[in-house]
Formats: C-alpha cells, structure tokens, sequence
C-alpha cells in the first residue's frame, strides 16, 4: 500500500469507533409473541439472521441452528413473558443466556425491524457491553410463581372486602364503622344472617361477639337500613367471591409449602419437616403474638430457618410473609451479588450517584417501580417507625432529615444489608445496643457540631 492510500484510509477510519470483540461465539435474539428474530455472527451460516415461529417445535429448531452456528452465548430482551419458554429451552440446550434491559439495547436511530434489533443485540453481546438481569433457578421460579399469585389472589380479596362495605354503607348499615374486621367472627356471621334473611336489628346481637366494644344501643342503631334489594345481591355475589379466594388462598398455600419442604431437603439432607419454631419476646418470653390472617396456614417461620440456616425474621419488621416474599424473589443462593452494595442497588435502594466534573450532581433514585423484594424490605422499614430499639430512633431520625419517604428508603437499605449479611455469611442477627447507638450518635453529633464551630472562628479570624 503506498501513501497516498495509507492517506485516504486514515481520513475515512477517523472519526469511526470499532467495537472490540468479547464473545465471539454471540447470538442476539429479538423477542415477540408470535416471532423470534435471531442473529448470529457474520460467516456462521448462508444468512446472518433468522425468522423463527414461537411454537415449541421453532423454540428446539432455534437451539438446533444456534449449535449448527457454533454459539455459546445468547443475549436477548425481557419482552414480557414472551422471552420466559425460550430461555428455558435454551437453558436446558447448555447455552448461556443473557437476559438484558430493554433500556440497554436502545437500537440506533433509522428504520427500526426486527432483523435489525436482533443484529444490533448481537453487536453490543459480541462486544461484551450487554449485563445480565438476575436469572432464578427452576425451584426459586416456581416458589416466585406461587407467592406473586398469592399476593393477586390476597389483593382481590380485599376489593372484595371493599365492595362488601360499599354495599353495606348504601344501605345505611353501618356496623362495619363499629368493628374492626368486617370479615371477623362478628362480621361474617351478621352477614349470612343479613344475606338469610334478617331484617330485624335487635334479633342480630347474638351475633355479635363479647370482644366487641361497641355497645348494644350503637349496634342495633348501626343496623337499621333501608335494605336495597340490588345492594344486598351485591353483598351476596361479593361475600362468595370471598370464600372462593380464601379457599383458593389455602390451595396455593399447600403448593407453596411443597415447594420449601424440596428447598428444606436440599439443606437438610432429604427432611422435608422442620424443626418447630418457639418465637421468644426480647425479654426471653414465649410470644403470645397470633399469626396475621393473610399469613400463610404452614410454619412459614420454621421453614425459612431451616433453608436459610440463620433465622432472617430476628430482622426487626421482617414478618412471615415479608421474608417469604424475599425469598422467593432472590432465592438462597445470594452470591449473584457480588457484595451488599450490589443487592441494595437492584433493589433500587441505593442512591444513583450522578457524578461529572468530580462533582456530584444528584443522588436521587431511579425512577423505576420496585420489584417485589424491594416492596417487601420498604414494609418491613414502615413497621419500625414507632419502635423503642435502635431501628425505629434511625427512622425518626431520618424522616426528621428528609421526610416519610426518605426514612423509608434509608432505613430499608439497612434492613436489606442486614439480610444479604445473614443469609451469605450465615451470621445470626446481632442488633445494636440502643444505649451504645445513642451514644456514638450523641459523639458523631458533637464532632459534626465541633467542625461547624471551627469553621465559624475561622472566618471571624
């Protein structure tokens, strides 16, 4: 090559940036309901990239002509479900498969089709500048499947709850501003004597429990309506919608249980049983706290102790179905993350730090919805605000600082870092001691106060 030709390929190089090869043997793959673009490296095959159907058969035929290709490694989007049976196919085939943010493989501007999608996704694989979103295994999957249901089928009842009361206050009844849970002892019983036929409000006191504070004259009052015939249908089709999600409720709670016994064998050496778990007051005392009624009918507790090896519901806030929640997000294996820092950042729980200039610009969090680990640590977070121990003093603290949701975020960061420690290093729970705490805050007070009062004389002198 003389120079003058060394010259004009320098001018039309310049200014281009070459994307270095990291996995060469990289397929990219674009999902959708009812196709599936594929591409491959350039030279693997007659064509770089392929059309594929969505039926099993195409999903085995894509793993057959992946191999034929000579791939390793798949990237593709998480399109919905659409990407959940592939991946599993080619999973099983030995590949390893990268499941990517759709706000990673933003495509180049120009005329957008799924040929090019799926190249531009092989581009970026090959590249090595595509990350993985957390993949669980088969059992995680299967115990996320249940409890995300459970969680559907427990919101439905509630609107089925709420329905009941809009239907009671319609006509004038207003006995569930006079008890706590209209779906207690008292409640349900006055509504199948209502739905039987009942009219007569004095004839539904022997319904009504001692427990109940309300006193009689407040009741039989609460009870004279106008008894709308459309309401009380209503309240009819509301109330068996009810009993056929809490029976559906019970169902999958027997699936669940048999998802951690196979997750407890796995630790414990083919048991499926746990040991029964006594649940102690800080002061040594057996609790005498009853079970919340949206808890699960199993040992949720000794279950978690016995897969985790730790008991993780010491974690002042974390309840039975909280932890469950957890666990069924993350799995037990926490070592995808790398460190604590990691978990809390896909949890969305760290600040995002926007640096430039060595400056810090902002802090603020990504404005994205937090999967359901994340909403089970920010609950736990809400249930210590009016505790007396160190947890509860940090998130008055914080709420003083910053405001409701500040602290809420602050202190579930905490909780979700006490966690990721208990469930990878297997620690107990070793909580601080409140004295100790308030006085290394009275210390870090009095060097914070210190600092602004030498600065001060500074710019006096």
């Amino acid at each position: 090559m003389n120079k003058a030709e060394e010259k004009s390929t320098k001018k039309q190089s310049k200014g281009k940036v070459s994307f270095q090869l990291i996995n060469p043997n990289a397929a990219g793959i674009d999902i959708g309901d009812t196709l599936h673009a594929v591409a491959v490296p350039q030279g693997r095959d007659e064509v770089q990239v392929k059309e594929f159907d969505t039926f099993t058969v195409d999903l085995f035929a894509i793993a057959t002509w992946l191999k034929a290709c000579r791939i390793e490694t798949v990237a593709m989007e998480s399109t919905g479900v659409y990407w959940k049976n592939l991946c599993t196919v080619l999973i099983a085939e030995g590949f390893e498969v990268y499941l990517v943010n759709a706000r990673h493989t933003k495509n180049i501007s120009g005329k957008k089709t799924d040929e090019s999608d799926a190249q531009w996704i092989q581009k970026l694989h090959s590249s090595g500048l595509l990350t993985s979103s957390f993949l669980p295994d088969d059992q995680t999957d299967t115990l996320r499947t249940l409890v995300r249901y459970r969680r559907k089928l427990t919101q439905d009842s509630s609107t089925c709850i709420l329905r009941m009361q809009k239907a009671l206050e319609l006509m004038n009844l207003k006995i569930h501003t006079l008890i706590s849970d209209l779906m207690g002892k008292t409640g349900i019983a006055i509504i199948e004597a209502i739905l039987a036929g009942e009219r007569i409000a004095v004839n539904f006191l022997p319904f009504v429990d001692c427990r109940i504070k309300a006193d009689q004259a407040a009741i039989i009052k609460s009870l004279e309506g106008n008894w709308r015939r459309e309401q009380v249908f209503l309240l009819e089709q509301n109330y068996q919608n009810y009993q056929f999600l809490q029976n559906q409720i019970i169902k999958c709670d027997h699936q669940i249980e048999q998802v951690l016994q196979l997750m407890h064998a796995e630790h414990h050496q083919g048991s499926i049983h746990p040991e029964k778990q006594i649940r102690l007051t800080p002061k040594g005392k057996v609790s005498k706290q009853k079970k919340d009624k949206n808890q699960p009918c199993f040992d949720t507790h000794a279950y978690l102790k016995g897969i985790h090896g730790v008991d993780v519901m010491e974690i002042y806030g974390l309840h039975e179905i909280s932890a469950l929640e957890v666990l069924s997000e993350t799995g037990t294996d926490l070592s995808k993350w790398e460190t604590a820092k990691h978990f809390t950042s896909w949890l969305n729980l760290s600040p995002n730090n926007k640096i430039s200039g060595g400056k810090l610009l902002s802090s603020k969090l990504l404005k994205k919805k937090p999967n359901a680990a994340a909403k089970a640590f920010r609950m736990a977070a809400q249930g210590v605000q009016n505790s007396d121990h160190w947890m509860g003093h940090f998130f008055r603290r914080m709420k003083t600082k910053g405001g409701h949701k500040y602290a809420i975020v602050a202190r579930a960061r905490k909780i979700a870092i006490i966690y990721y420690k208990m469930v990878s290093e297997k620690q107990p729970f070793n909580p601080l001691d409140y004295d100790d705490y308030m006085e290394r805050h009275k210390l870090a007070k009095i060097a914070s106060l210190q600092k602004v009062l030498d600065r001060l004389k500074k710019q006096v002198a």
